[in-house]
């Protein structure tokens, strides 16, 4: 039976330790757990090796857990304080040994143990936590400080414990892990009693080697790419910026130009130009991060100024009727944090004026929102616009290119509003893994009291959409969070679809 110099020095180390882990092999014969693991299949294939394959659970400890190991629980600070009090002291007290966040712990948890009572408004020692024996999921810290421990090696009393600590958060962590275990066949056991001869033999066929010739007379390894290898987990970009470089690489394709601008922004830009009206909710704190230092920007030139100033009061030359108020400058000229790309795009527009002009911008953007699932107070926006001799039925067909290109078969659109563009439309996409039309982005043309004011006089075409609600679908994620926590082995398996 022709066997490899590998496979010979794994036989041999079985027959020295009896049942080992590739790991163990590894070690006693210092060749590559990769080499050990290619042996041992192939060894199995022979009928020289039985492998064991179980589950397991690697126990280790989490920060909790590290600085519990340092400190002591919080449960046993406060036992040990109020031994040192005569076995009991006010609540009140606990301060001078825990944080405010750890004292409901302790007393939460000296009532389970049964290590303490309350009786008005003092903390008294029960006869078991007079004595201060350490309780079995403090002995497990202690076991878990020395290194990780598997699962299988606990005892009753140590799973018990464990439960009570994995009832804590961050304290301790469970990775799942195959284990292995070899030992010798018979037949592989006779192989071993009969001795081993290692041979030289040529494992890779290098340049050198085969200029030299050095092959010649040599054993030359077999080599089966069917072989289980190594988990390779080299670096690769973030998930949320895989898409939004597609989403670049789209728009380029398209024959956009990207354009960019600043986080920082004037209510001007952000809102007036876009012919928002100075008392519209979307301006209110609850909905616009505004800025301290500086609480104020700059403004365009005077002519632009004016112009917006008319289209709010009265609609100038637009034939609107304006919003009817008194439009104020101080109030424009307020910073904040943008919350919107459409602030970039406006500006680019008031700039350039001249069609044809076609450019996306792909940056954050800002929003007072309470952290949920489903909503961040930072987030990424994409947008596109068009400007010339175009029409409402060209931007249909330039959002229907654009959603195909992001791989979305079916597109259809309704009706919707938004105060800078009329008409105004909402994108829906199909989700064949959901079975159902979701809301991916809106668009429209801006109106003309958006447009005139900045002296352009040909439609503009207009779309953006929320780049953290499409990867989350495209990412199978029910929690927007997720996105941004560092989990990685989240982001090792991460695939965009």
């Amino acid at each position: 039976m022709e066997l490899s110099n590998n496979e010979k020095l794994v036989l041999k180390a079985l027959g020295e330790l009896g049942k080992a882990s590739p790991e163990e092999i590894a070690e006693h014969t210092r060749i590559s757990i990769s080499a050990v693991n290619r042996a041992l299949y192939w060894l199995v294939r022979k009928g020289l090796v039985e492998v064991d394959e179980r589950e397991d659970s690697i126990i280790s400890l989490d920060e909790e857990g590290k600085l519990y190991v340092e400190k002591g629980l919080p449960e046993r600070r406060v036992l040990e304080f109020l031994r040192s009090r005569g076995g009991e002291a006010e609540i009140s007290a606990l301060g001078e040994v825990l944080d405010r966040s750890e004292v409901n712990i302790a007393l939460g948890w000296l009532r389970k143990k049964n290590l303490a009572n309350i009786s008005k408004g003092k903390l008294v020692l029960t006869e078991k936590g007079k004595r201060g024996d350490k309780t079995e999921d403090e002995k497990l810290l202690e076991r878990l400080a020395q290194g990780e421990v598997m699962l299988s090696q606990l005892s009753g009393e140590e799973r018990s414990a464990l439960e009570l600590l994995k009832r804590r958060q961050h304290v301790v962590k469970l990775e799942e892990k195959s284990l292995k275990e070899a030992r010798l066949a018979p037949r592989g056991e006779e192989l071993v009693a009969e001795g081993i001869e290692l041979e030289e033999e040529i494992s890779q066929l290098t340049h050198e080697i085969i200029k030299s010739q050095a092959w010649r007379g040599k054993k030359l390894r077999r080599y089966d790419v069917t072989l289980p290898a190594p988990e390779l987990l080299p670096a690769k970009l973030h998930p949320l910026r895989i898409i939004i470089d597609e989403i670049r690489s789209i728009f380029l394709q398209m024959g956009f130009k990207e354009i960019s601008g600043p986080l920082v922004e004037s209510s001007f830009w952000n809102f007036d130009a876009l012919f928002v009206p100075q008392d519209h909710p979307a301006r209110e704190m609850q909905d616009t991060f505004y800025l301290e230092k500086p609480s104020l920007a700059r403004l365009p030139d005077k002519e632009t100024v004016e112009a917006v100033k008319r289209a709010h009061e009265c609609g100038a030359d637009t034939g609107s009727t304006g919003w009817r108020y008194s439009w104020s400058e101080e109030v424009a000229r307020t910073a904040l944090l943008r919350t919107h790309t459409t602030a970039t795009t406006i500006r680019h527009l008031a700039a350039t004026r001249k069609p044809p002009i076609k450019v996306f911008c792909v940056d954050r953007v800002f929003r007072k929102e309470r952290i949920t699932f489903k909503h961040l107070p930072e987030f990424h926006q994409v947008e596109g616009i068009v400007v010339g001799d175009v029409s409402f039925a060209d931007l249909l067909g330039l959002l229907r290119e654009f959603y195909s290109k992001m791989g979305f078969e079916r597109v259809r659109f309704r009706p919707g509003y938004f105060p800078y563009t009329e008409p105004s439309l909402e994108i829906e996409v199909f989700f064949p893994d959901r079975g159902k039309w979701l809301e991916l982005g809106g668009a429209g043309i801006f109106r003309p009291e958006v447009t005139e004011p900045l002296g352009i006089r040909h439609p503009v075409l207009a779309w953006g959409l929320g780049i953290e609600r499409l990867a989350m679908l495209r990412l199978g994620l029910e929690d927007i969070r997720e996105l941004y926590m560092s989990d990685i082995s989240w982001l090792r398996r991460a695939k965009v679809r």
